[in-house]
């Protein structure tokens, strides 16, 4: 049983052109967007194989500037999962495939090995993705974005036993304005995927759903053709996670690199 972490990275993007290419400052000095999530692959212990797929030549050059192994897909991959599904063509029925998304710098490497985990105990497991629990901060900071009319990241509602009910760029369930004490439950959707080989080949034979396309989550045409996702609870541990969905997320993430002021 192999474990490949692959980092999908498409150039255009309507939201911020470019991405994967920009620059965030840390401690370190400036990186690009695509090397500091490519760093927090490398950082995951358990880990067969990183590549970073993409159709793109500007990113192939630049990620191999930097020493990373790069798998280049069709320019036809509409998301992630369809480059995944593309690069782990010869993946064996027993390997896990994960995608760690290439606007992910901050995720923590303890999430992507509780994702791993899930799968090795559970080989009727198809499909795994990490989910952690808004504290007070990240529920307003969901709420704010949402105000101002931003994505400001991606919310599921689960079943009792963790599977997956609906992923949303609203902030779900409902949380009216102004709570106080302790923050309701709503779960952050955190966009590390772990897959069988046979899910993503089945990822590919179906047509991209109504809810997918009107949400712009790929992970709903799994529970659209009725697979189950199994949601595994992560904590922060202190670390800070956010996602580089607009051009404004440029400075929260250096603040949390610990970049200087």
């Amino acid at each position: 049983m192999a474990v490949t972490i692959f980092i999908p990275a498409r150039y255009a993007s309507s939201r911020y052109p470019g991405k994967p290419l920009a620059a965030l400052r840390g401690p370190d000095g400036e990186k690009s967007l695509i090397r500091r999530s490519w760093e927090a692959a490398m950082r995951v212990s358990g880990v067969d194989r990183v590549a970073i797929a993409t159709d793109d030549e500007r990113i192939r050059a630049h990620a191999r500037d930097f020493g990373a192994e790069v798998a280049m897909t069709s320019p036809d991959a509409r998301n992630g999962t369809e480059r995944c599904a593309e690069a782990a063509a010869a993946a064996a029925p027993d390997d896990i495939i994960v995608n760690l998304q290439g606007d992910a710098p901050l995720t923590p490497p303890w999430f992507v090995e509780a994702l791993i985990a899930a799968m090795k105990s559970a080989p009727e497991i198809a499909m795994a993705t990490p989910a952690l629990r808004c504290d007070a901060t990240a529920l307003s900071g969901f709420q704010a974005d949402r105000a101002a009319g931003r994505v400001g990241g991606t919310t599921v509602v689960m079943r009792p036993d963790r599977r997956a009910l609906y992923f949303s760029k609203e902030v779900l369930p409902f949380t009216p304005p102004g709570w106080s004490g302790t923050p309701p439950e709503v779960w952050h959707h955190v966009g590390v995927y772990a897959y069988r080989p046979e899910a993503l080949r089945a990822y590919l034979t179906w047509p991209e759903g109504a809810l997918e396309r009107r949400e712009g989550l790929e992970q709903l045409r799994f529970l659209e053709n009725g697979a189950d996702i199994l949601c595994v609870e992560v904590e922060a541990r202190g670390a800070v996670f956010w996602e580089l969905n607009n051009p404004e997320d440029v400075a929260r993430i250096e603040t949390a690199l610990g970049a200087p002021r």
